[in-house]
């Protein structure tokens, strides 16, 4: 997927125009609806707006990985990872075995 397709694709399930996406960051729907269209490419400062605006990674949005982590999770992922060793193997114990779980009942 392109930038400007994964631009779309989060302003879609946010239930966003480009108007109100423009507005957001600052600039008018229109020149928003050129990088989903990828006629233009934002400068790293407008990108970097974007993604938080639209509350994703910036990873994400440039296609350095599939995940599509907003917020919440980056400073979850944050978090465990200033814990001390022993704590942090209690978490992925944890994680680990929950995500085993889900695969046996069909969930993931």
């Amino acid at each position: 997927m392109t930038f400007g397709e994964r631009l779309m694709t989060v302003r879609k399930k946010k239930s966003l125009s480009q108007a109100e996406t423009g507005k957001k960051i600052g600039i008018s729907g229109d020149a928003y609806g050129r990088y989903e269209r990828g006629e233009v490419r934002p400068t790293i400062e407008m990108a970097v707006k974007i993604s938080k605006a639209m509350d994703v990674s910036l990873d994400y949005l440039t296609g350095a990985t599939d995940m599509e982590l907003d917020n919440s999770m980056l400073k979850r992922i944050q978090a465990v990872s200033k814990l001390p060793e022993k704590e942090k193997e209690c978490v992925f114990l944890f994680l680990d075995s929950f995500i085993d779980r889900m695969k046996l009942q069909g969930a993931i």
